[in-house]
């Protein structure tokens, strides 16, 4: 299937599993399962992939070495988000320490009553504690194979445009 695909093709499949990858993730936090720290920023690569997908898609007729810039964009991005979910994974299964921003660093109050209004409004989301699991993934395990294929989709793309009559 991968073999008749072009460039145009590619671009508009690497929005439409982003598009949806993300709207996954939100629908999941719609539905009481907050993100961590970790799990947002992995949001990013998906934030920038979609609009470049779209531009890949555009580009791909009437603009190949841009189209080409813009499919080696995409996959520098994806590459790095799997990069970012692998790290995220060792830490949901204690291999090496989260950040402190997933540790919910402390700030001290002033006295008890406002200690108490601090518990009450703060909710911290730890990064080395999975909320969900589905078929024995957490969210972050499958974002490692969910951006390892967009950087190879996108990498693809960057070779297709190129060989474009």
């Amino acid at each position: 299937m991968l073999a008749r695909l072009d460039a145009r093709a590619i671009a508009l499949f690497v929005f439409v599993v982003a598009a949806a990858t993300l709207a996954g993730a939100w629908a999941f936090q719609a539905a009481g399962y907050a993100p961590c720290e970790l799990c947002l920023k992995q949001r990013y690569a998906y934030y920038l992939g979609l609009p470049l997908a779209l531009a890949a898609w555009f580009a791909a007729d009437v603009n190949r070495r841009g189209a080409r810039f813009l499919f080696v964009l995409i996959a520098l991005a994806f590459v790095a988000n799997a990069v970012l979910a692998a790290y995220h994974s060792g830490v949901e299964f204690k291999w090496w320490p989260g950040p402190a921003d997933c540790t919910g660093a402390y700030q001290g109050a002033s006295n008890v009553a406002d200690f108490m209004k601090q518990l009450q409004q703060t909710r911290v989301v730890r990064c080395d504690e999975v909320s969900l699991r589905i078929l024995g993934f957490s969210m972050a395990n499958a974002n490692i194979f969910v951006s390892a294929a967009l950087a190879a989709l996108a990498s693809l793309g960057a070779g297709r445009v190129m060989k474009r009559g």
